[in-house]
């Protein structure tokens, strides 16, 4: 089974971080958002990847690419890697992936994690969509369902029709049916919501040709699509694992924490909710709340909700502060 995974988009909503590193590749304690999608695959579908194909901006350098790479070999999967030049709508980004739409196949947008306690069973279907019931329905694209199938797709509902979201992972026992009914939309420029083309209208169009559509709900749906997102996610994952971490020297630490290999703390209060990740440096500061990434460089700070990037320096700073990948902070 292959699963396609686009993820060209630039991830504005978390820069500075997305200026050097997708989104999908930022860390949650410790793992990458895009390796956690993976591991819940293998912990919760009752089938086996073999093959994971990326669809990435073309300015996507080799480094990426190799850490894609090595991570699909740690699951036992080929890494396979497409192209979108331009970003017009999920539909289109998935035909990016064309010449992949063969045999049973699962789509997934790797904005947010996601967690079921049950196995997901594909059988007797020809289509799975993975749901989330929500409080506000209004906001999210929905499912509308019956004895077990889905019978139809509602955009942002004004009436409460349903209240099982979307949540951006689909499963097709053809690829070839999503392939056919996404390439009538782009010949025929039908566009839905942003004027872009949309995966939901090709579920509308399998829908119509009596494709049989059943549902697969999750517990847990995290969205990682904003700073203040990607933190609150951080802390809550930080909460449901255990995290061993060494004591460190005249320093405090509030669990829940994650901090990892090579890490060097002294004289400072770490905690809760923060992850720090592996070769960083942190003296006389204080942190809550917070992610710091590989290699970095604080001292005689008090951060909280903050976010520093790989190999970035942080000096004297207070309060918020977001920095980038090889950023010097001075206050």
């Amino acid at each position: 089974m292959k699963l396609i995974i686009p993820m060209a988009g630039r991830g504005t909503r978390v820069r500075p971080h997305s200026h050097t590193t997708p989104k999908p590749l930022l860390p949650v304690a410790g793992t990458m958002i895009i390796e956690r999608i993976v591991e819940t695959f293998a912990r919760t579908l009752d089938r086996t990847i073999d093959e994971i194909v990326y669809i990435l901006g073309p300015d996507f350098g080799r480094e990426i690419k190799e850490t894609l790479k090595e991570m699909s070999e740690r699951h036992n999967a080929k890494a396979t890697f497409r192209v979108q030049d331009v970003a017009l709508g999920t539909a289109h980004a998935v035909s990016c992936a064309n010449e992949d739409l063969k045999g049973e196949v699962i789509i997934v947008f790797a904005d947010t994690l996601f967690d079921s306690k049950e196995k997901v069973k594909v059988d007797d279907a020809d289509s799975v969509i993975w749901l989330k019931e929500v409080d506000d329905p209004s906001r999210f694209g929905v499912a509308v369902h019956k004895d077990g199938k889905i019978t139809d797709f509602v955009e942002k509902p004004s009436e409460p029709i349903s209240n099982l979201a979307i949540i951006g992972v689909y499963y097709f026992k053809r690829g070839e049916d999503l392939k056919k009914e996404i390439q009538y939309l782009l010949d025929n420029k039908v566009t839905g919501h942003g004027n872009e083309y949309q995966i939901t209208d090709a579920l509308d169009r399998l829908l119509k040709d009596d494709k049989v559509f059943k549902k697969a709900t999750v517990d847990e749906w995290l969205d990682c699509g904003t700073l203040p997102a990607w933190l609150d996610t951080t802390g809550e994952i930080l909460a449901k694992e255990e995290h061993s971490y060494d004591s460190f020297e005249n320093t405090t630490i509030h669990p829940p924490v994650y901090i990892g290999e090579g890490v060097d703390i002294s004289g400072s209060e770490i905690g809760p909710k923060v992850s720090i990740e592996s070769g960083t440096v942190i003296k006389n500061s204080k942190i809550s709340n917070s992610i710091i990434q590989k290699d970095a460089k604080i001292e005689d700070c008090e951060l909280s909700g903050s976010t520093i990037g790989n190999s970035a320096e942080a000096h004297g700073a207070k309060g918020e502060v977001h920095i980038g990948d090889h950023s010097v902070l001075n206050q």
